[in-house]
């Protein structure tokens, strides 16, 4: 049996490209990774960016999408991982994925001769990308597209399970970008160490081990249930990826 047509119609609309965590979500992990570098780094920063910080760069990469030239940069925002699979066993996207670009991005912003835009425009894309990388779905499965063909509701109204994953989720706690990073619990000495340390792949190995929760979704008919599940382990992967992304920009402008 065909769907009726508005439903068909929202399941084609609702199905469009991942475009990471929405700018809540992004400037979080930009302030948390502002609070964490060092006074060297955040001086290296500050040369590269001027006035702009790390949480007002970190929706640069999402803001360009809306120009048609930067389709070829579409596939950097996410890499597809089928269940029981790994990287290295996966279908690689011949223009690229998440974990390219992370490299490549990273090697221009450590690179003392490249031209400052350059390398200000990578730092803005690792910004934007280590997040990418700590939200479930944006190491997803090819089969769904990192759940954006899942219709689901939320609180009533047709959505899909990436965008719930991407906003939803967030902006339903009606909280700025700057109170929710206050209302973080700062992770303990030992904690902050262990984050940060290991490599791309092994973060997304923790989004990918993510997914089957992600995916326990009953009717489909979303709410306050789901939220206070998820919200915890949302608040976990934005704290974890801010403390990384210093790691990342300490190893890139100071090491």
């Amino acid at each position: 049996m065909k769907p009726p047509l508005r439903l068909a119609l929202a399941m084609a609309l609702l199905a469009g490209p991942a475009f990471g965590w929405g700018p809540t979500g992004h400037r979080v992990v930009g302030l948390v990774a502002e609070r964490h570098l060092s006074p060297a780094a955040a001086r290296a920063v500050g040369e590269l960016l001027g006035p702009d910080s790390l949480a007002e760069v970190a929706t640069w990469a999402d803001d360009m999408r809306s120009d048609s030239t930067w389709k070829p940069f579409e596939p950097f925002h996410f890499v597809s991982i089928e269940d029981g699979e790994t990287y290295e066993q996966s279908t690689k996207n011949p223009n690229g994925d998440l974990f390219t670009a992370l490299a490549r991005f990273e090697a221009q912003l450590a690179d003392q001769a490249a031209a400052p835009a350059d390398r200000r425009a990578a730092l803005a894309w690792l910004v934007h990308l280590v997040g990418d990388l700590h939200q479930p779905l944006h190491v997803g499965r090819a089969s769904d597209q990192g759940g954006n063909t899942i219709l689901v509701t939320w609180f009533g109204e047709i959505s899909n399970l990436h965008t719930v994953w991407d906003d939803k989720l967030i902006d339903h706690t009606r909280l700025s970008f700057t109170e929710f990073t206050n209302f973080l619990d700062p992770p303990s000495p030992e904690t902050l160490a262990a984050w940060r340390t290991g490599t791309y792949l092994e973060w997304a190995r923790e989004s990918q081990d993510l997914r089957a929760g992600v995916y326990e979704l009953g009717d489909r008919k979303l709410g306050y249930s789901y939220s206070f599940t998820h919200l915890p382990t949302i608040r976990q992967r934005l704290l974890q990826a801010g403390v990384r992304l210093a790691a990342v920009l300490e190893r890139a402008l100071v090491d």
